[in-house]
């Protein structure tokens, strides 16, 4: 809603119309009867609809100042993950701490939203703080389905969540992109360019790694 249609119903409620009243005086034999001795009343909406379009302005400036702190105090951060197409071969590096320890991943077409991998219970340490080759069933104590996709969806939805808690990270990846950039080795694909598994977690900024 607007400040106009706030102040146009405003009016339509609040406004009450001033009556003339007229009267004949005494042997009165011509002209238009005179005014009532009393001052006209004077209406009081465009003053009441001046107050309301103040306020409205007030609670604007307001709000951007209010927004404008919150923006500045709490920074939207993106954090990156990595992957790696070699061949056949698909490996990812989400941001861990060093406390953080990898519990389940999933893997989903991210166009259809269709499961395509989920696995739990990473065997090997690279494996716990986020460095997982997808589809390799054998570093993990539960995985399916056991073989990878003949055919790989546009755009990859990778995710991982933590043993002992409901938090996790993920990302998207775009698979074409990935397959024609030249990545060094021992570094990974991200939308900000290439990076290794140690730039990757030190985004996270964590209390045991400073």
């Amino acid at each position: 809603m607007t400040a106009s249609d706030f102040a146009y119903m405003y009016v339509r409620e609040g406004r009450i119309p001033c009556r003339n009243k007229w009267e004949r005086r005494e042997n009165w034999t011509e002209g238009p009867p005179p005014l009532l001795s009393q001052p006209r009343k004077v209406p009081v909406w465009p003053i009441a609809m001046g107050s309301s379009v103040f306020v409205l302005i007030i609670l604007a400036a307001a709000g951007t100042w209010v927004y404008g702190a919150y923006s500045m105090s709490d920074p939207t951060t993106v954090i990156l993950a990595g992957i790696r197409i070699d061949d056949s071969r698909i490996s990812v590096k989400m941001p861990t701490c060093q406390t953080d320890t990898v519990g389940t991943v999933e893997v989903y077409n991210s166009d259809s939203a269709k499961l395509l991998w989920r696995a739990s219970g990473p065997k090997t340490f690279a494996g716990k703080r986020g460095s997982v080759t997808l589809w390799k069933a054998a570093d993990f104590h539960k995985a399916s389905p056991t073989t990878q996709p003949t055919t790989l969806p546009a755009n990859l939805d990778v995710s991982v969540t933590f043993a002992g808690v409901e938090d996790g990270t993920g990302d998207v990846f775009n698979v074409p992109r990935v397959k024609a950039a030249r990545i060094p080795d021992g570094q990974y694909w991200t939308r900000d360019g290439a990076r290794s598994a140690t730039q990757i977690d030190a985004q996270l900024k964590c209390n045991s790694d400073e």
